[in-house]
């Protein structure tokens, strides 16, 4: 036994020596590193030339470019230094928007809906007033971007700057939305050709009013296709002026538009106009009518809105009133209406409510409607005398306004007497299916 104890004693110190041998003489091992995939690919990124990386870029479509910047900020960082460049800047972004066919249009519009999304995103980490300083001082230089710079009869360059504002501010909220706003308005001067053109004489500057119509209907508010965002920017246009000028404005942006492109002032004093030229503006009285429906306002503005339009240049053909009521639908003429009837100016209201009745028949509107619309006036009278002189005061409208076509007809030239008799023919026929409806439903 002690010679087997004695033989292993050299054997166990030897091992113990080469274990501590090992020990004291081995590397120690690097500390491992987990490397994201974003950091990956910008470490890649960083070890190519400039040039080359440019060359990378020059060879993606703008929307892969918008998609590459997502990749890292270092990306980002580096995609924003190329599109900060001369060089691209002259080749992506268009200055001439006067094409004469329609695949041209749609390709530029589609180019700047593309780039609306690529600075959208190379952007994202910026304040909102950074990025809109940057974003815009590429744009600064185009002409048809600006008021009054472009003298083309046929341009796309509001559209195109409406498709990339659209895409740029998608889902922002409305305190950036009125940043982006008042930076526009100083941008632009808006605010200061707004009021040189709705100051004067209606008409009197149409080539500043066309212009205004144009930016606005084009950048600010035909590209939205969802009614919120719309009501927004028609707000703050309207916002920064008292009524009457609100008023002007509406039809500036609304108003009808004569074939030789010029806004229809006049023709809404001499004649009736029909139902396309006013639907615009009746849009827009309902798009305001429902952002106070929500903001749970009252439409006593609307309708002081809708007195001070009535009266530009001058009065009104009452027919244009008329149906201007027709297509803004039952709760704003009840509005309207009930509103006359209680500072008792039943005669206005009568004239007004035969010439409903007429518009009802010439675009074929159910004459119920106007029944119940005259019912719910009644209602609104509080004495049995004031109901009478409504009912009294209707039906000798109907005989005046009847005589007055047929005299009309009878002195003006051969064009108006066609046109006179016409009406005058469809003003019986409404007033005979008025009739009867109201008497079926009375008896009813």
């Amino acid at each position: 036994m002690a010679r087997r104890s004695s033989r292993n004693v050299p054997k166990n110190i030897s091992t113990l020596k080469s274990q501590l041998y090992k020990r004291t003489h081995v590397r120690p091992r690097p500390c491992r590193t987990i490397m994201t995939r974003s950091q990956c690919n910008t470490s890649f990124f960083h070890r190519l030339p400039s040039e080359l990386f440019n060359i990378i870029l020059d060879k993606l479509t703008v929307l892969d470019i918008s998609v590459f910047t997502m990749v890292s900020k270092d990306i980002t960082r580096f995609v924003v230094d190329y599109i900060s460049t001369m060089t691209w800047k002259n080749k992506m972004i268009i200055h001439n928007f006067h094409y004469s066919t329609c695949l041209e249009r749609r390709s530029s519009i589609g180019h700047y809906r593309d780039l609306g999304l690529l600075f959208k995103r190379c952007t994202l980490l910026l304040p909102t007033k950074e990025r809109l300083k940057f974003i815009f001082s590429r744009f600064s230089q185009i002409p048809c971007f600006m008021l009054e710079q472009c003298l083309a009869q046929v341009c796309i360059g509001f559209s195109c700057y409406g498709v990339f504002l659209q895409t740029l501010i998608a889902g922002w909220d409305e305190l950036e939305c009125h940043r982006v706003f008042i930076f526009l308005c100083e941008h632009t001067n808006l605010l200061q050709k707004m009021e040189a053109v709705i100051i004067g004489k209606p008409g009197a500057r149409w080539y500043q009013e066309l212009q205004l119509r144009l930016f606005c209907r084009q950048v600010l508010l035909d590209p939205w296709p969802n009614q919120p965002e719309c009501q927004f920017w028609l707000m703050q246009l309207l916002k920064p002026w008292p009524l009457v000028c609100q008023a002007r404005l509406l039809f500036i942006l609304y108003g009808p538009l004569l074939t030789e492109g010029t806004l229809g002032w006049q023709d809404m004093v001499e004649r009736g106009l029909p139902h396309n030229d006013l639907w615009d503006l009746a849009r827009a009285f309902l798009l305001l009518l429902g952002k106070m429906e929500v903001e749970c306002q009252t439409s006593n503005s609307m309708l002081a809105i809708l007195e001070e339009l009535i009266v530009i240049p001058q009065q009104w053909h009452v027919e244009n009133v008329a149906r201007l009521l027709v297509l803004c639908g039952s709760s704003f003429s009840y509005s309207v209406l009930a509103s006359k009837a209680i500072n008792g100016r039943l005669p206005e209201i009568s004239r007004l409510l035969v010439y409903i009745i007429l518009v009802c028949e010439k675009d074929g509107y159910h004459m119920s409607w106007v029944v119940k619309l005259v019912q719910q006036i009644f209602k609104v009278l509080s004495t049995p005398p004031e109901k009478f002189c409504l009912i009294q005061q209707l039906e000798n409208m109907f005989s005046q306004v009847t005589r007055e076509f047929f005299e009309f007809s009878v002195t003006g030239n051969h064009l108006d007497n066609r046109e006179t008799f016409q009406t005058l023919c469809i003003l019986l026929d409404s007033s005979a299916h008025f009739h009867t409806k109201f008497l079926h439903m009375l008896l009813k």
